[in-house]
């Protein structure tokens, strides 16, 4: 597989004004990928968020460690135009990165019927993906504005000639499995591509079927979080944190299990690599959630990351970071090393 890789979020607005990593500053941007580069044994990174200083800072030091970056900008809730206009100024700063360092690639938004206004009905991301949990709001919506597929490659052309304007070198869509992308104006085929219960019989047939588009497959997200039975789960294992109480809990008793979380991961590499797809982005390396270990409160169990975030103390394996690796950062490293 040519590319190792993880995701890395420099911060995602999902709610007004809150970002998921509040506090980062170069110097720990820089480390993490030091860390990344060096003991994960990645060869590439996906680094997403909206401050286009901060994609551009993470970029940079990726690049020096020689990383090739997909930069991948998140305008989470923008209007289509919002989007267009925010994708030309990141498409910018992308081109200068790739005038230095060839190895960059352009991911033209993430599973935008979701994150992005317009595309189905809903004010916000989690009433679209309410949309798409009930058959009758997604009959609904198309019956009001369209086709959800239709308006999104609407979009999607728009978007890659805006792009192309202003980057010059390959670009990808990191799309939702329930997306049908019309492929052409993209360089690689990009799938945010999760197993869980209702997909495990006909993973693999799901793996395959994404080279009919006659380009290089690359998976740009997937993973697991670390509690029995997320493996189940995939896509939506983050959603069993109850924030309406203070502080806010695990929404029932789960066991905490970081094999779980290590063991998919490294499946689901063996399948992408049997199936030659072009490389693969672990989501994720580093989320928000803390730690607790209280099992109620350890909000990590929502968690993606291969590492857990210490709110009030530094790790014991990397003193400089505040957060400590989880079982799936050395079997990740392991499998990279070895492959």
């Amino acid at each position: 597989m040519e590319r190792k890789g993880i995701n890395y979020d420099v911060g995602t607005i999902f709610h007004a004004g809150v970002s998921s990593r509040e506090h980062l500053s170069p110097d720990v941007i820089k480390r993490e990928m030091q860390i990344i580069k060096n003991d994960l044994h990645c060869n590439a990174v996906r680094i997403s968020g909206y401050d286009i200083q901060r994609l551009t800072t993470a970029a940079e030091f990726a690049l020096r460690q020689g990383l090739e970056v997909w930069f991948s900008p998140a305008h989470v809730n923008a209007t289509e135009q919002e989007t267009l206009d925010y994708f030309a100024s990141c498409a910018q700063a992308a081109d200068k990165l790739r005038q230095q360092w060839p190895h960059v690639v352009f991911v033209t938004g993430c599973e935008l019927t979701m994150f992005m206004k317009g595309l189905v009905m809903g004010d916000d991301m989690f009433k679209r993906m309410n949309s798409f949990t009930k058959p009758w709001l997604l009959l609904s919506s198309a019956l009001r504005i369209g086709s959800f597929n239709s308006r999104l490659n609407k979009f999607l052309a728009r978007a890659t000639t805006i792009v192309r304007q202003h980057f010059h070198g390959p670009l990808s869509y990191a799309s939702g499995i329930w997306e049908g992308v019309d492929w052409t104006p993209f360089d690689f085929v990009g799938v945010d591509l999760y197993r869980d219960a209702g997909n495990k019989k006909t993973f693999d047939q799901k793996v395959k079927a994404l080279f009919v588009h006659h380009k290089p497959v690359v998976i740009t997200e997937f993973g697991c979080c670390p509690y029995r039975g997320a493996n189940d789960k995939g896509g939506l294992g983050w959603a069993i944190i109850n924030w309406n109480t203070t502080p806010p809990q695990l929404n029932r008793t789960y066991i905490r299990d970081e094999a779980t979380q290590a063991n998919y991961i490294t499946d689901l590499l063996a399948v992408f690599e049997n199936d030659h797809t072009e490389g693969a982005f672990v989501f994720t390396f580093v989320s928000a959630n803390p730690y607790n270990p209280d099992p109620k409160y350890d909000l990590d169990m929502a968690s993606y990351g291969i590492v857990k975030t210490l709110p009030d103390t530094k790790g014991q394996t990397y003193p400089d970071m505040n957060w400590e690796p989880k079982q799936s950062f050395g079997t990740l490293a392991d499998y990279y090393a070895s492959h």
